[in-house]
């Protein structure tokens, strides 16, 4: 069986909403990759999705991955609010609309292309991949912050 590929996902948001940031590290037989991106004006829920989302889009067939996330919304999401989600016509239990249903959509789409283990680690608890990966997510949110003006 082929190793799986190990994927940290963070995102970050300076005001929430405001300018964010998502980063993710792929692990795969000793080679890794970094990514990480920004937006002008998102919130927080939005840049730990579009982490995931980018993540899985840059594997190029199907394969085994072990993710990782420290977002609950995200877990709890993609493994026990979706199917309902779908079910409910993309409406909450209280009927709704959901939030960041194009966000949930595409993961959806991406999710069922690979054979995914979702993995929930505790944020800023030590976890090396998700250190990296938030540190890449500040990065994004640093490629569309305006530069402060000189002091």
């Amino acid at each position: 069986m082929t190793a799986p590929v190990v994927i940290y996902t963070d995102g970050a948001c300076k005001g929430n909403p405001g300018p964010g940031g998502w980063g993710a590290v792929l692990q795969h037989r000793g080679h890794e990759r970094e990514l990480f991106g920004g937006e002008a004006a998102t919130t927080n829920n939005r840049m730990e999705l579009t982490a995931v989302i980018k993540a899985l889009e840059s594997l190029k067939r199907r394969v085994q991955v072990e993710l990782y996330t420290d977002s609950q919304y995200v877990k709890n999401g993609i493994e026990r609010w979706i199917d309902v989600w779908k079910r409910n016509g993309w409406k909450t239990a209280d009927r709704k609309p959901v939030k960041n249903a194009d966000l949930w959509l595409e993961l959806d789409r991406l999710a069922r292309a690979h054979d995914i283990a979702w993995h929930w680690v505790r944020g800023h608890a030590g976890t090396e991949g998700n250190n990296r990966a938030d540190a890449l997510a500040n990065r994004g949110v640093e490629t569309v912050r305006p530069a402060s003006p000189p002091a």
